[in-house]
C-alpha cells in the first residue's frame, strides 16, 4: 500500500515538474505573413550601398572604396552573399532569410551559415526593385585590418535587382 501512495505522490510531482520546466517558445519561424514574402526575394542583386561600422573608428563602405556585393536569393530564402573589396580577395557567405513571428509582430531574420541554429534580426524593406536590410551592432562581420580575422560589425546593405 506504501508503494501505492508513494506513485500517487511521484506522479503529479512529476507531471507539475514537467510542465513548470517546459519551455514555452512563443517565436515562430516563417516565409509569409510579413511585410512581404520571402519568396519575392527571390533573384539576384547587386549592392549600391555595402557599409559596416565596428561602432568605434571603423567605418567602410565597400561600394565607396570600389568593390562590390552581389545577392543570390532563392524563392525559399536561401540566399548566396559575393563580397568583393577593391583591396582582396572576395568571398563567399551563405544562409537562410525567414521571417520571426514573436507576440504578434515580424522581424526580418538571417541564419547565417556559419552559425547554424542561431540567426539575427535585421531592418529590412522590399519595393519592386530595391531591397535593404539594416543591422545593428554584431549583425555581421568584416575584417576591417585584413589580418585574417573578422571583427563584429553592424551592417547596411542597399540591394537592386540585377
Amino acid at each position: 500500500m506504501k508503494t501505492l501512495s508513494n506513485i500517487f505522490l511521484f506522479v503529479p510531482l512529476f507531471a507539475f515538474l514537467l510542465l513548470s520546466c517546459s519551455e514555452d517558445d512563443p517565436e515562430e519561424l516563417v516565409k509569409e505573413g510579413g511585410p512581404f514574402e520571402i519568396s519575392a526575394l527571390a533573384g539576384s542583386w547587386e549592392a549600391t550601398s555595402a557599409s559596416f561600422s565596428d561602432g568605434n573608428t571603423n567605418f567602410l563602405d565597400l561600394i565607396n572604396e570600389g568593390g562590390t556585393v552581389t545577392l543570390t536569393v532563392q524563392s525559399s530564402g536561401r540566399f548566396t552573399l559575393t563580397i568583393n573589396p577593391s583591396d582582396r580577395p572576395s568571398y563567399t557567405t551563405s544562409g537562410e532569410m525567414f521571417w520571426e513571428k514573436f507576440e504578434g509582430q515580424y522581424y526580418f531574420a538571417i541564419e547565417w551559415a556559419n552559425y547554424p541554429g542561431d540567426w539575427d534580426t535585421y531592418g529590412a524593406t522590399l519595393t519592386s526593385n530595391t531591397f535593404t536590410i539594416n543591422g545593428g551592432f554584431e549583425s555581421g562581420e568584416y575584417d576591417f585590418d585584413n589580418d585574417g580575422n573578422f571583427e563584429s560589425a553592424s551592417i547596411s546593405f542597399t540591394f537592386v535587382r540585377s
